[in-house]
């Protein structure tokens, strides 16, 4: 019964990555409305959550805010990182492309490709400019590899989403369909925020639509898994608290900085306040 209900949060999680792949036109409020919607899942679905799981307190403070607090510090460290190693292959592309224009026939050949055949874009004497590509960087100078990370940590929370359908259904018919609404409501948040997150950071749409597939999929796993595993409560609650923060500075740090960036409109705050919302009548609805 639970794999047959979570059948269910499949379809609404591929509802919510289309429409953010419908409407590419309007960029800045799709990212507004992400914002608003991963603000409202960590402040008001994932942290209480976490809090209630978790339940013991280190040196005064609960375990699960200090893991919040953890993870919204290594998303920031590893992009951090990751910034780093992106200079530093700019810096060096940069020295590749002064040393063309020195030297055009070295350049000319640098850019042939085993071939002969030289790549598009290529001018003898000119600067290469496929530098991005090789070292695997976005459109924007963003690592796409963070984009992969953040989808992968939704696609494990939309797993522990099946696997609480699957433990509501063991202590009972009325809860687990109570606790199914819950996590089919605002699954449409989880497709929409993963398809989003993984293009916004440069990844190819093939690569997002296998992430969105990925985190649809998730739900089933895991409640088909409490057929034969049982994770403990604790566990569980510390995880939620990690991927809350983490998904706090995604959508503090990147995600609402880049829908103001070319669009400061008052549209785009109606659409995170709108999304914030939209969580708060979910949780509302499912209590």
């Amino acid at each position: 019964m639970a794999v047959f209900v979570a059948l269910g949060a499949f379809l609404m999680t591929l509802a919510g990555g289309w429409t953010a792949q419908r409407v590419t036109d309007r960029r800045h409020l799709v990212l507004g409305l992400a914002g608003g919607l991963m603000l409202g899942v960590v402040g008001l679905d994932l942290l209480p959550e976490a809090l209630e799981a978790a339940g013991a307190e280190v040196f005064g403070v609960p375990a699960a805010l200090l893991l919040f607090v953890a993870g919204f510090l290594v998303a920031h460290l590893v992009e951090r990182l990751l910034a780093v190693r992106q200079a530093a292959h700019g810096a060096e592309e940069h020295a590749c492309a002064a040393a063309a224009r020195e030297h055009p026939g070295h350049a000319h050949h640098a850019v042939r490709s085993p071939d002969g055949a030289e790549r598009d874009g290529a001018e003898p004497g000119g600067p290469v400019h496929d530098g991005a590509a090789r070292h695997g960087t976005g459109p924007d100078g963003r690592a796409p590899e963070v984009g992969l990370t953040a989808a992968a940590a939704m696609v494990f929370h939309s797993a522990m989403d099946g696997v609480a359908i699957g433990a509501a259904f063991q202590v009972g018919g009325g809860m687990g369909l109570a606790v199914a609404l819950a996590v089919i409501a605002h699954d449409f948040a989880d497709g929409f925020n993963t398809y989003t997150i993984t293009s916004l950071y440069g990844n190819a749409r093939r690569k997002a639509l296998a992430m969105l597939f990925a985190d649809a999929a998730a739900p089933i796993a895991g409640a088909a898994s409490t057929t034969f595993v049982t994770i403990p409560e604790q566990l569980l609650g510390g995880y939620l608290g990690f991927f809350g923060g983490a998904l706090l500075y995604l959508a503090a740090a990147e995600i609402l900085p880049e829908a103001h960036h070319e669009h400061p409109a008052r549209s785009t705050v109606l659409c995170t306040v709108a999304g914030a919302a939209f969580i708060w009548l979910v949780v509302g609805l499912a209590a």
